[in-house]
């Protein structure tokens, strides 16, 4: 019988991948790279043993995800989301095997126990998903927000057992403990993100994330069916009234960044810095997300990179918190 991964223990001794492991680590790197160009950016700046645990991650979140966008009637894509659910219960038990034909449930088993990986945020991913399967809307901003923790806080928080945390320049104890807030916030505002690049591709699936009380204040409750907003509707209004809401996720969320370590701090600032000129695109031009899907050049995706390795989006915020406090 092949040695069975075990389930999560965190040793701080490392715990060196087998070939088999290796292998399946290699198969989660090629879905990520291929398939998240940019979340991919970001956790090529991280070291070895976090870029393999976060593209672990990514890929069964993508499974996850592949699930509840596919073409399977919604019948059997619940019981496809309660089959992953059964396997993850596996491997939060240390029972897949080095040899398993699944190559995601190898490498996320090792990912887990080499790092403290909260895997109850995937549990919470599928129920995300699982809104998503069964039509459900959303009335207001907090019910929104609340899809938006299962879908992509919860993601924060898991990426956060990888990059773990620490104290440099200063940062109070008390303030780290407040690490999984400000993942969790990060998550809401990529989301947020997300929805506004995409709601012309999620309207021609049958789905509307924004608040139903936003879209009747700016007179968009019927809905983006075409290239261009319904006659009468602010839809400019509507889309600079999300963009503020999520800068201000930004903001708070960006409070991470002072709390984690070199190469961390730049992985998420990097993914962070190339949704917020995502943004500043929208914001500039809100018709264009009705017009097709609005993305950055990858020369732009490599200066936020670059940005982000240098430290100075945690400097700026590390002097901010500073100034307040005086």
């Amino acid at each position: 019988m092949s040695p069975t991964v075990e389930g999560p223990a965190h040793p701080t001794a490392p715990y060196p991948p087998s070939a088999p492991v290796l292998a399946a680590y290699s198969y989660c790197e090629a879905v990520t790279g291929s398939q998240a160009r940019n979340f991919a950016y970001g956790i090529r700046l991280l070291p070895t043993d976090k870029r393999q645990a976060m593209s672990a991650l990514y890929a069964f979140s993508r499974r996850v995800d592949d699930i509840g966008d596919g073409t399977l009637e919604p019948g059997a894509k619940l019981t496809r989301l309660e089959e992953t659910r059964a396997l993850l219960g596996r491997i939060r038990a240390g029972a897949v095997d080095e040899d398993d034909t699944d190559p995601v449930a190898v490498a996320l088993a090792h990912a887990a126990h080499r790092f403290p990986i909260p895997l109850e945020g995937l549990d919470e991913l599928i129920d995300g998903v699982l809104m998503d399967v069964r039509g459900a809307t959303y009335e207001t901003w907090d019910d929104l927000k609340t899809y938006c923790r299962c879908v992509a806080g919860a993601i924060g928080r898991l990426s956060l057992g990888v990059f773990g945390t620490a104290h440099p320049g200063g940062v109070a104890p008390s303030d780290a403990a407040r690490a999984g807030e400000y993942a969790d916030t990060l998550g809401l505002a990529l989301q947020l993100t997300n929805i506004l690049r995409d709601v012309r591709e999620d309207a021609a699936n049958g789905r509307t994330y924004l608040p139903a009380e936003d879209l009747a204040k700016f007179g968009c409750s019927e809905g983006f069916g075409g290239d261009r907003a319904p006659a009468g509707a602010d839809f400019a209004g509507l889309v600079h009234h999300e963009v503020r809401r999520a800068r201000a996720l930004f903001a708070e969320g960006y409070r991470l960044l002072p709390m984690l370590d070199r190469r961390s701090g730049a992985c998420v600032a990097a993914m962070a810095g190339i949704y917020r000129r995502l943004l500043d695109r929208i914001e500039r031009e809100p018709e264009a997300v009705l017009r097709g899907r609005v993305s950055l050049p990858p020369h732009e995706k490599a200066y936020v990179a670059v940005r982000g390795l240098s430290g100075l989006d945690a400097r700026t915020v590390s002097r901010q918190r500073t100034r307040r406090r005086v």
